[in-house]
Order: C-alpha cells, then structure tokens, then sequence
C-alpha cells in the first residue's frame, strides 16, 4: 500500500497549476535521469542514402525501397521524392508507404508518410502522419517502453523532443495520458501535456498498481 501511495504521490506532484492565459496544463516527470544530447560531430556523420531503384529528372528525384542513415537516425520508406538531390543543406524530401525512422535513445516512428528536413547537412526535423502516427521508446531507468500516437507527429532531432498533435496519447507503461498536444522529450524521458482554448482538456488516467505495457486506449 505504501508503494501505491508514493506512486500516486509522485505523479501528482508532476502536475503544475494552470496558466489562465495560456490554457496550458503540463503534466511531466516520466524520469529523473537525463540522457546528454549527441555532440555536433555525431549529428555530422556522413550521411547514406541506399535505393532499390532511383529515377532523376532536372532537380527532381523519385526513389524506390530507400533507406538514409546519418549516425543512429534511419529513415526508410517504400518510396521518396526531392528536389534537390545535391543539396543537404537545405531540403526537404518526401517519404510516403511503411515509413520507418529511427532516433537517439531509441526513439521510433512509424507511419504512413512523412516529410523530413535537412538543414546544414544533418537531418533536423520529420513530420511524420497517419492513421494514427506512432512513436515509443525504450526507457533507461526501467524496463518499460513508452509508447504514443496522433494524427501527427514531429520528431525535432536537434532538441531531442517529440510533438504529438491531433488526437494526442502517451502511454508510459504506468499511466495513461490524452490531449490535444503533447510533448516528450526523448533526453529528459518526460511528457508535457497542453490543453487548449477551444476547450479540449488534458486527461490523466493513474495506474498505482502498473500496467500492461502494449496497452492502447
């Protein structure tokens, strides 16, 4: 029983008041250790690109089966496009059909397409949506994996942080939580709920007693 308080006790405590101007309610703390951010050089790896089948015309190029990687970030879809192979320094492709992407700490996409940015020839930014988008990551300091989606879903490489928007859901393998908006970041393992103006609330379900880890709402 004493387990099950602190539990309760511990995630209440994560709650901060509402700010009336704002209408933003963040709920946060998954977990007390903070994973330090890849260095410049290990986010300027050299970056590959693998296709089964690439056809190019002018500035723009159609790929089939491809995979890019750059360091621990993967991208692979059953098909791409850009305009502007040459250019990482500031381009965007477009990935459409299984789309894959792989992270820091373990954090991972799925999805039915998504647009990825490359800014100063790294990989910044994907957008990734679908029906739903998914996102989950191995925790560090437990044996659990958390697991969110929504309708959309960008995942910022240089913060280390994951937006989750439209019909939001984070599942810590403990707790349940729901919003319009949420926010988690992969280096600190914490989520950041955000209600709205137009009235959408955040929910919070608490498990004292755990939970199954693959669970859905």
């Amino acid at each position: 029983m004493n387990r099950v308080l602190q539990r309760v006790a511990l995630l209440a405590a994560t709650v901060l008041v509402m700010n009336a101007a704002s209408a933003a309610t963040r709920i946060a703390a998954i977990s007390k250790n903070s994973i330090p951010a890849p260095s410049k050089q290990a986010r300027q790896l050299p970056i590959d690109v693998t296709s089964s089948k690439i056809e190019r015309n002018g500035d723009v190029a159609s790929f089939r089966d491809i995979v890019i990687t750059q360091g621990e970030t993967r991208v692979q879809a059953d098909r791409a496009h850009v305009t502007g192979l040459d250019d990482f320094n500031n381009s965007r492709w477009t990935f459409e059909g299984n789309v894959r992407i792989t992270g820091e700490q373990h954090g991972s996409l799925k999805s039915d397409s998504a647009i990825v940015e490359f800014k100063n020839k790294e990989i910044a930014k994907a957008t990734a949506t679908g029906n739903p988008a998914e996102f989950q990551q191995k925790r560090t300091d437990v044996d659990e994996i958390v697991k969110g989606h929504a309708k959309e879903i960008v995942y910022d490489f240089s913060d280390g942080t994951v937006r989750l928007s439209e019909d939001a859901w984070v599942w810590d393998g403990h707790n349940d939580l729901k919003a319009h908006e949420l926010v988690y970041n992969i280096r600190e393992q914490r989520a950041q709920a955000t209600a709205d103006s137009n009235g959408n609330q955040v929910h919070l379900t608490i498990d004292p007693n755990g939970g199954d880890a693959q669970k859905k709402p």
